[in-house]
């Protein structure tokens, strides 16, 4: 399934995204990520800075589902797929943790990243949009930006 350019644009626009894996005795994990990032056409990689339970939770059990909208328009999407922890020795890695470190400036160290093929894909929208149908992104923004005290 390809990203399509809205997906992509939101990905750009989202300070994290929050990644559910599942572990080996059934107990979901979700754990927010910062440094992430589309990959060619098809493919959202994650850096794993501090994620020691989700590279064992993948490496017993591939679904996952990785969500990420942007914070005043209070959009986005949740995407369902098969994960795949990348280590230093694959060949993708080089490729992929230049696009990921030119995120964070070199400054967050990170040894695999997670490779993320989606099979599902879902918008969010905040409840506002639903119940208040005429509501704008605009105001939704000057809502948000109240809401937060920015």
């Amino acid at each position: 399934m390809e990203l399509s350019t809205e997906i992509k644009e939101y990905i750009d626009r989202s300070v994290l995204c929050w990644l559910a894996t599942v572990s080996n005795e059934n107990i979901p994990n979700v754990s927010p990520k910062e440094i992430f990032n589309y990959y060619g056409t098809d493919k959202i990689i994650v850096a794993n800075i501090a994620s020691p339970q989700t590279v064992q939770n993948i490496k017993h059990n591939k679904n996952i589902c990785i969500s990420f909208i942007d914070i005043l328009v209070q959009k986005g999407f949740q995407l369902k797929g098969k994960a795949r922890i990348i280590e230093k020795t694959n060949s993708d890695f080089l490729q992929m943790e230049k696009v990921l470190t030119e995120m964070t400036g070199g400054d967050f160290p990170f040894s695999t990243i997670t490779e993320i093929t989606l099979e599902q894909v879902k918008s969010i929208i905040a409840p506002k949009y639903i119940l208040y149908p005429k509501t704008t992104e605009k105001e939704q923004i000057e809502s948000a930006k109240k809401a937060y005290g920015i």
